[in-house]
């Protein structure tokens, strides 16, 4: 038996995989400690198994997990105090930063913070230069003066990024030595280990992010172990990565930065899963919880990588300089805030209401309608069969606080209140496709759309026609698809090595000793995955740019192409063919710089879980009517499903509604939806 568990800003997720059969459960998600939630969601999976938490737990040789932990402490400015130490005469990488504008035309904008204060700085004298030589000698002295001075100042992680320790990393490790001397328990990052890359701002920052996470994420997977295992679980547990892979928990506590986007990550690698089913190799990911609305691409069956990844707006926030999934996340969820600002202008989120006290519908307290309320309200949302009747929904509140904060100020009736709320949310969530789709030359109409989390059903269907796409698929997981997509994951990890060479000068020896390293790296990840691993494989790539440009781009290589005698016209002509692909143009008369040369080890601890859930004995009634309002047709009497009881094959016309025990998806008029017989849902318009 294997468990997914991705812990959501309202819902944790658990995906249970009992001899290959899986079977979707959900609880609240917990705070402070989100342990609470993860138990509660192993108890309702027990309760409906019938069956106690520690018989699952010890039948459970595999447990993946995901968390928002990390993202949310760097978000809330609830991090580690943590001092950063760089070469003498470079305290301000950080406030020089990488930038840019987005509007030109704004000067009032404040200079942004770095993410680590210069009072927090300390510089290191000596320095190596670019080609590994020491230019000025390390002063160990000085060193260990600013290390009292750290332990004066209260300091609870250490960040740690000399020049060109890419190249030659005898001063970091020296720092290192240091500080274990005599900061010891304090932990600390070395630039040059994390994240080995040429640019000194990023380097700078993902080794500042990843050390103001570790005390706090060492201490979260410490009491994740320790909770679940005297709760009687006896399997490995293994933690979801940005990079769509799997570390072992205790690897994840070493490097934290890897779980920053760890949640939205696995949503791709199970849309690809779906898309694939259906013949398609271009897909739009989405995962609508109840507090945000993520967006990931497949483009030609292959899942996106970005190293562009900011926490917060794009040149203010703080870049994490790390390879990860390319997810574009907005504020845009089911528990997303509605609310009609002075001027009278209708806003929806980024505010969410989260779990607790929740939408106004769930009665805990909450008093803020939300687009949960509103989909209530226009009867999407049956009150008597949320999470599977196991929660009531309050539709009179939800209707009072709707009329009070957005139907009576925008002088509109409540159900018309009630559109405009998700009409606005459907704008949103089509603005944050459009970002990774036409702002970046791909066409959305020839992808079909993944539609995944709680609460995508919701308007799934408005945004594909907003978008123009007429094809969007509904998996019966999809209310954990992120959960869903690490039973599908593999052991990742990635390793590079920074060493500049022009294809005009090429060393094919060097170049296969870099490989031969890069190998060895791979092989040594391989070992530690214990002799359960299976399907290893080592992906291959450098990242190269033409003579003057900035940036690198990454172009696959394989061993066999870099053995052969024509190598270096192999690896060019990849890289023309990888550039005409980005940028619709190629320079073939130019040579290529190659600055990193990078390793990506995977492999598999289980096989592949089938990605649907068991068949599932009806509720009751296939079809019940309701009154439901949709702009096209005003207030109607529409039928609403019962997902289990739907036959297979047979169409569901629009205007209507599908419902399960996690989700309920809305079939607008004019769109027609079908179950298939794995049980996803296939909706054309």
């Amino acid at each position: 038996m294997r468990l997914s568990i991705d812990v959501g800003g309202t819902f944790t997720d658990l995906v249970v995989d009992r001899n290959g059969v899986l079977s979707l459960h959900k609880a609240s998600t917990t705070y402070p400690d989100p342990v609470d939630g993860i138990l509660d969601a192993v108890a309702v999976a027990a309760e409906q198994m019938g069956t106690s938490v520690a018989a699952i737990l010890s039948e459970t040789d595999l447990l993946f997990h995901s968390t928002t932990r990390a993202i949310n402490a760097v978000v809330t400015g609830r991090t580690a105090a943590t001092a950063l130490m760089v070469s003498e005469g470079h305290p301000d990488i950080l406030v020089i930063r990488e930038g840019g504008r987005t509007d030109p035309f704004n000067y009032q904008v404040p200079y942004p913070d770095p993410y680590i204060p210069r009072s927090r700085t300390f510089e290191v004298p000596g320095r190596i230069w670019a080609d590994g030589r020491e230019l000025v000698p390390f002063d160990e002295a000085k060193v260990v003066a600013a290390i009292e001075a750290m332990k004066t100042a209260g300091i609870e992680a250490v960040a740690v990024s000399l020049i060109w320790s890419i190249v030659n990393p005898a001063h970091e490790l020296a720092v290192a030595a240091l500080l274990d001397a005599h900061m010891p328990g304090v932990p600390y990052t070395l630039a040059h280990q994390l994240n080995p890359t040429v640019r000194e701002y990023r380097r700078t920052s993902a080794t500042a992010i990843d050390a103001s996470l570790k005390p706090i994420m060492q201490g979260y997977m410490h009491a994740l172990k320790t909770r679940l295992t005297a709760a009687g679980l006896k399997g490995r547990i293994f933690a979801v990565t940005s990079q769509g892979g799997l570390v072992d928990v205790d690897d994840l506590a070493e490097r934290p930065i890897l779980a920053l986007n760890s949640g939205p990550s696995m949503a791709p690698v199970a849309g690809r899963y779906f898309a694939a089913e259906e013949g398609w190799t271009a897909a739009i990911v989405t995962d609508a919880g109840g507090t945000t609305y993520d967006v990931s691409l497949v483009k030609d069956g292959i899942i996106p990588w970005t190293r562009d990844t900011w926490l917060g707006p794009i040149y203010r926030g703080h870049l994490t300089g790390f390879p990860s999934v390319d997810v574009k996340s907005i504020g845009a969820g089911g528990g997303s805030i509605a609310r009609v600002d002075a001027a009278g202008l209708l806003h929806v989120g980024p505010e969410s209401a989260g779990s607790t006290p929740g939408p106004v519908c769930y009665g805990r307290g909450g008093t803020k309608p939300t687009v949960t309320d509103a989909a209530v309200v226009l009867g999407y949302i049956d009150p008597s069969f949320f999470l599977g009747g196991r929660m009531g929904l309050a539709l009179d509140a939800a209707r009072a606080a709707l009329k009070r904060d957005v139907a009576d100020p925008l002088g509109l009736g409540l159900e018309e209140a009630a559109l405009a709320v998700i009409d606005l949310a459907t704008e949103q969530m089509v603005n944050a496709i459009e970002d990774i789709t036409v702002k970046q030359g791909i066409d959305p109409t020839g992808a079909v759309i993944i539609a995944g989390g709680g609460a995508a059903g919701i308007n799934a269907v408005l945004i594909a026609r907003r978008l123009r796409c007429d094809t969007v698929i509904v998996p019966d997981v999809s209310a954990a698809l992120s959960a869903a997509g690490a039973m599908m994951s593999e052991l990742t990890r990635d390793f590079s090595i920074t060493a500049f060479m022009p294809t005009r000068r090429f060393d094919a020896d060097r170049a296969a000793a870099i490989l031969a390293d890069l190998t060895a790296q791979a092989e040594t990840f391989f070992a530690a995955a214990g002799p359960d691993a299976f399907a290893k494989r080592i992906e291959l790539a450098i990242e190269g740019r033409y003579p003057s440009q900035v940036w690198e781009i990454e172009v696959p290589v394989t061993a066999a192409d870099m053995a052969a005698p024509d190598a270096v016209a192999r690896l060019v002509a990849a890289f023309h063919a990888r550039h005409q692909d980005l940028f619709s143009f190629r320079d073939d008369g130019d040579d290529v710089e190659i600055m990193n040369w990078r390793a990506v080890a995977r492999c598999r601890v289980a096989e592949e879980s089938r990605a649907h859930l068991a068949p599932r004995a009806g509720h009751g009634p296939g079809v019940e009517h309701r009154t439901m309002t949709f702009r096209r047709t005003g207030s109607v009497e529409a039928p609403a499903w019962r997902w289990d009881d739907l036959a297979p094959d047979v169409p569901v016309e629009g205007p209507a509604v599908i419902e399960s025990s996690f989700t309920t998806v809305v079939v607008d008029p004019g769109a027609t939806a079908v179950k298939r017989p794995a049980g996803h849902l296939i909706i054309t318009l």
